[in-house]
């Protein structure tokens, strides 16, 4: 098995225990989402209130993402938008209620747990116009020139090629259609360790790479007006950072420092 395939797999195993309500935030460790875990309120930090929002479904709010892309993604009446990673259907139902009654709105997401779950919300709901695809980012169950707009919500930093994902979502965007992604991105040093304890505290930035890199993916996949919207820096406590680190790290450390970002993501093909 392929380091690729390694991830892939721990990814659908821990969402898909998520999914069917044996997690409940976005962790990686058993331990981690516990009453007694000093660092659990971190993953607070990280993710945003959508309960004012038209189209919110508690149901489908599972609390996985780092922002809310659907709010600049510039969504219009009649659009065909696609979610990846769409997991309960938490974005998908909030574009769909802008979209109308014309549009369409499409969730791909590769762990079956969370395809059942979006689709039991959806017939509860009735939508006619929202479909749940299961399906690899990197290999997308998509005809080309399908949709006017990607979203995604913190699942892209999952990936283990980037590269491939964002030549996806060049494919199935139409002409001069544009994505939007919320994603976490780090710049500075990340040390190993750290990098370890922080995937097992903070599930959500497993996978996470430099900033510049992830844009110059972005810029290489043929994308134009690259644009962040937002950011906001996520803060890891700074005990847990001198207690991880080895000492031949340390002054690495200080010289170029470590920022883990929230960002929001624009680009249009």
């Amino acid at each position: 098995m392929t380091n690729s395939e390694k991830i892939k797999k721990l990814v659908k195993e821990k969402y898909g225990e998520i999914a069917i309500g044996k997690k409940s935030c976005c962790c990686t460790s058993s331990s981690c989402c516990g009453d007694d875990n000093s660092y659990s309120n971190i993953i607070d930090i990280i993710g945003e209130n959508y309960s004012s929002l038209e189209g919110y479904n508690p149901d489908a709010d599972l609390g996985l993402g780092c922002g809310i892309p659907t709010d600049k993604a510039n969504i219009k009446e009649g659009d065909t938008v696609v979610d990846l990673g769409s997991g309960a259907g938490n974005d998908v139902f909030v574009a769909r209620r802008l979209v109308g009654e014309k549009g369409k709105v499409i969730g791909i997401d590769m762990t079956l747990e969370m395809i059942n779950k979006a689709k039991e919300n959806n017939e509860k709901l009735g939508y006619k116009n929202i479909e749940f695809k299961f399906g690899d980012i990197e290999n997308l169950p998509l005809e080309n020139d399908i949709a006017d707009i990607v979203i995604s919500n913190c699942v892209l930093n999952l990936v283990p090629n980037k590269v491939k994902a964002f030549s996806e979502i060049y494919r199935v965007l139409k002409q001069d259609g544009h994505f939007s992604i919320s994603d976490i991105v780090f710049t500075g040093y990340m040390p190993e360790n750290l990098k370890s304890l922080a995937e097992a505290y903070i599930g959500c930035i497993s996978g996470a790479i430099q900033k510049d890199e992830y844009i110059s993916i972005i810029k290489d996949a043929g994308f134009k007006n690259i644009k962040i919207l937002s950011e906001k820096e996520i803060e890891i406590p700074q005990d847990l950072i001198f207690e991880t680190i080895a000492d031949d790290e340390i002054d690495k450390f200080k010289e170029f420092g470590l920022n883990i970002i929230s960002i929001n993501v624009f680009a249009e093909k």
